[in-house]
């Protein structure tokens, strides 16, 4: 068995929330006028903000709403802000929901942003040819949560690095490997690969790994890196090189099922170790995201044992989680990704 971490229970690491904080989206529209339904105003932890098209449906093969978008991020707050506190945010927008053709990225903090929204202002990349770099929201509590869901930001996606003292990026702490499946390759072959991976990785560098589905048709592993081994300077490239490597030894180990190569062509039926996640210049879906899926579908830390059933049956569905499914996942076991904020 690979030395794959002890996944714990959240409450060693989640905020505590104040007396005040709404654990639910009705709850934050108890005592709104009826009048002001269709534009609620309502308070969170002190901050107001003007919600708006609750009834609006985002996804629409299953009739999912803003509301209910909103709802989910209010009650998966206290597990996924430790991930994104520090961590610059790239929202994925869908005004129109998941089928909308003018959805778009935004890093950039909006014009219409409340004062109280924080940000940090740093490069986008080593090379950006903007140099002043980006004011990038950082999410790190629940009004900003509440107020990046109602902009229909269905998915949240940050770094491997966070924010320092005096807004300066500091290297990578987390190492990310993106498993990539090219049809007719599924999540069962990513489990596969999975196992492996974490495998190769505990044996050569002593590291845990710890899983989450994509919430799309893949997988990541995480692995936290010990401060004595991240980069040196957050541009110079470490962990991306780092991950380069053992993706193409496993590579050259297991050719009948793994690629470290970008070029689609040679993934058909293989499954792609993306190592380039690791550049500093791009982002991963964060842990608890919802996705902009057919169905509300979300990236969900899994156990091992899961994946291993998985790897073994080859039952895929088992591996597939909507809102609500994890809310009571996270009641049951809290956060199986606290090792990694810990």
């Amino acid at each position: 068995m690979p030395h794959r971490g002890d996944q714990i229970g959240c409450d060693a690491v989640a905020r505590e929330r104040s007396a005040g904080s709404p654990k639910s989206l009705d709850e934050a529209l108890d005592g709104v006028d009826g009048a002001d339904s269709k534009k609620p105003v309502v308070e969170v932890e002190g901050r107001t903000l003007s919600l708006s098209n609750l009834d609006k449906i985002l996804y629409p093969a299953t009739g999912f709403t803003k509301g209910q978008v909103i709802d989910y991020y209010v009650r998966i707050a206290p597990v996924l802000l430790p991930h994104s506190v520090d961590r610059p945010l790239t929202m994925h927008r869908f005004p129109g929901g998941v089928d909308d053709p003018n959805a778009f990225y935004e890093k950039h903090r909006p014009k219409s942003a409340p004062e109280w929204v924080r940000s940090e202002r740093v490069l986008a990349s080593p090379k950006a040819r903007d140099q002043n770099g980006v004011d990038f929201v950082i999410l790190d509590d629940l009004p900003t949560m509440v107020w990046v869901a109602n902009l229909a930001s269905l998915e949240l996606h940050v770094p491997q690095w966070r924010v320092g003292p005096g807004g300066r990026p500091e290297p990578p702490d987390l190492l990310v490997f993106d498993l990539d499946p090219g049809e007719p390759a599924t999540v069962v072959e990513c489990a596969e690969v999975a196992l492996l991976l974490a495998q190769q990785v505990a044996d050569e560098h002593g590291w845990s790994c710890y899983p989450k589905v994509s919430g799309s048709k893949g997988m990541q592993l995480y692995v936290p890196l010990p401060e004595a081994d991240r980069q040196r300077e957050w541009e110079d490239g470490g962990s991306r090189d780092l991950a380069r490597t053992v993706a193409q030894e496993l590579a050259r180990a297991r050719p009948d099922l793994v690629v470290s190569n970008m070029r689609k062509e040679l993934r058909k039926g293989k499954v792609l170790i993306d190592w380039s996640q690791n550049h500093v210049a791009k982002t991963t879906i964060a842990p608890y995201s919802l996705r902009a899926r057919p169905e509300p579908t979300v990236s969900a830390p899994v156990t091992w044992e899961e994946v291993e059933k998985v790897a073994s049956d080859g039952k895929a569905e088992r591996l597939r989680f909507l809102p609500d499914d994890v809310l009571k996942r996270v009641e049951k076991d809290g956060d199986l990704f606290a090792p990694l904020v810990g």
